[in-house]
């Protein structure tokens, strides 16, 4: 893969952006990302309300699932349709529901690049500062933990959604975790790899809007005991 100047990186990269139910924000999330990143691939996955419709008109394309299938099932659906319909280098996975900055993704781009890096993963908890409530720090904590034991990665956090593939990366995923245990999913098949990687601080923005879109305690415990369970990274 040739380099690519700061200036050729927007346009070498697609948003990747799962969309369920996000009527109330997407259009707004959509119009600000567009002037980063003018290519936006948004998966209305069997939403009941008009997201599809707001994202197309705020600029993104999109595609669509008849039924709900989760979030990764999704994300495989975008990764797979950036990679047979585009020539895009990096790929961003990017949620919905306004908690990430396109600036911290845009950084996250250049540095893969600047540093040959395949995959660059977001961390809330890098900065020492951040939004999260107590009880789901503990349980990102522990998620981290169980990712770093079971894929030797030295991860800060193994659940954010902000993250950056280059496309040798992103061929690399194969989701079969429909729901939200596909952050794990994503980890364990990025780290069979071997490409080189990192993680960068991020911001997640919580509003009051995204904490009620959030995952309850009982989800959390789920993936965490999915994460035990499943085999092991060698």
């Amino acid at each position: 893969m040739h380099s690519l100047s700061d200036s050729q990186l927007p346009q070498a990269t697609w948003l990747v952006v799962p969309l369920y139910n996000e009527a109330t924000v997407v259009a707004d999330v959509i119009r600000n990302a567009v002037h980063t990143f003018p290519n936006i691939l948004c998966i209305d996955d069997g939403s009941s309300d008009d997201s599809a419709a707001l994202a197309r008109a705020g600029g993104a394309v999109v595609i669509q699932h008849p039924i709900n299938l989760g979030q990764g099932a999704a994300l495989q659906t975008g990764i797979t349709w950036v990679l047979t319909y585009t020539d895009a280098k990096f790929l961003v996975t990017f949620d919905s529901d306004g908690q990430h900055r396109t600036s911290d993704a845009l950084r996250m781009v250049q540095r893969a690049e600047h540093e040959n890096l395949a995959f660059v993963l977001g961390s809330r908890f890098l900065t020492g500062e951040h939004q999260a409530g107590w009880l789901k720090h503990l349980v990102l904590a522990v998620a981290a933990r169980v990712a770093r034991w079971r894929t030797g990665m030295q991860l800060t956090d193994s659940h954010n959604g902000l993250r950056v593939l280059r496309r040798d990366a992103a061929s690399a995923l194969h989701l079969t975790q429909s729901r939200m245990a596909h952050a794990s999913q994503i980890i364990s098949q990025l780290a069979a790899t071997g490409l080189p990687w990192a993680e960068e601080p991020v911001t997640i923005d919580y509003t009051d809007y995204s904490r009620s879109k959030g995952q309850s305690l009982l989800n959390g415990v789920n993936i965490l005991t999915e994460m035990f369970f499943a085999p092991k990274h060698r």
